[in-house]
């Protein structure tokens, strides 16, 4: 696993974490929510990628192709 991607998540996770506050304090419950939900989904595929690949790496490592 790359640093690269870590410092990618996390800044996925800040940026959604500011505009969930600032949609909450705008009283748009709903936005905030959509916000928090399209982040968690975008990180959840760059995370989905990574396994792939280790699953690849095992595979080969294995020779279970």
């Amino acid at each position: 696993m790359e640093v690269d991607l870590i410092f990618k998540i996390a800044a996925i996770g800040i940026i959604v974490a500011v505009l969930n506050q600032l949609l909450k304090r705008a009283e748009r419950e709903e936005q905030a929510m959509m916000t928090t939900l399209a982040g968690l989904i975008v990180v959840l595929m760059m995370i989905v990628k990574e396994i792939g690949s280790l699953f690849d790496s095992i595979k080969e490592i294995f020779g279970l192709y």
